[in-house]
């Protein structure tokens, strides 16, 4: 095989002896690069999952024990560029707006007994073909239920508003909703939304990603499960895998935290108890 550090041998003398153009083997070993450097960043993406604590030095041990090619500069430059950053618990997608009013976390010492008391929501990236995309769900934090959800190439608040809008026509309104301070949920037209449907606005607390720990679930739970295992190359393909993984999380999947059942029964069993009162 064409050995690129040949003292003896240039590529081009190595290509004419083995009858292959210098083109087909360029094109091969950047195929193999792009190929390795792929499998370098979703090791790195699972390993942020599990070990949020860890910088780019832990990381590029991490990965070193893994047996990939890395090194400090190079684990550097890749959380950098998923935008990951150690203890913080997530990539920093949401901007603060400092014109935006910020409110009050309600969250904190309130027991959630009931469906439809409280919602949540919060933005995750996908890195698909190179790129990153953005995911944004809803759920109602006693049963976990998944109420609605978007994808967009875009980080501007407009899938944000579809994916809230969506979830009050399908099950009404909660008593209070949560987000973080991103300037997508700060802004008027969002919170306009809430206001006029009388829902209590919640905000989490600067720095703190854990005042959202049940989304941030949802998310570990889905790239798990479903994203890092099927490796996808389209929206379109993305778009059905997310429906699909969704549909089982609310219909099928047993929680733990929830004695075993499914979202979707505890969320129409709690509604079925309240309309009976």
């Amino acid at each position: 095989m064409i050995e690129s550090k040949n003292k003896f041998l240039s590529i081009k003398k190595q290509c004419d002896i083995l009858g292959v153009t210098r083109s087909s083997y360029y094109y091969r070993t950047q195929t193999e690069s792009g190929i390795r450097n792929a499998e370098y960043h979703k090791e790195l993406e699972m390993a942020y999952l599990k070990y949020p604590i860890y910088g780019y030095r832990r990381m590029n041990q991490y990965l070193l024990e893994k047996g990939f090619d890395s090194s400090e500069k190079k684990a550097r430059n890749a959380m950098k560029n998923s935008g990951l950053q150690a203890i913080y618990p997530k990539p920093k997608l949401s901007i603060r707006n400092a014109d935006h009013k910020i409110y009050p976390y309600l969250l904190r010492d309130l027991k959630i007994e009931y469906t439809n008391q409280v919602w949540s929501t919060d933005i995750t990236y996908i890195r698909l073909n190179g790129a990153f995309v953005y995911l944004t769900a809803i759920i109602d934090i006693f049963s976990r239920k998944v109420l609605s959800w978007r994808i967009s190439n875009t980080m501007d608040n407009s899938f944000c508003l579809d994916v809230l809008n969506e979830a009050i026509c399908k099950y009404g309104k909660p008593e209070i909703f949560n987000t973080d301070q991103g300037s997508q949920y700060t802004s008027k037209n969002f919170t306009d939304i809430l206001k006029s449907n009388s829902i209590q606005i919640s905000m989490d607390g600067k720095g703190r990603a854990l005042d959202n720990v049940y989304i941030e679930r949802l998310w570990r739970s889905l790239k798990y499960e479903n994203i890092f295992l099927a490796e996808y190359t389209s929206m379109k393909e993305l778009k059905k895998g997310i429906w699909k993984y969704f549909n089982f999380y609310n219909c099928e999947r047993f929680h733990q935290s929830l004695d075993y059942s499914t979202p979707n029964e505890i969320y129409f069993e709690q509604l079925k108890k309240a309309s009976s009162f």
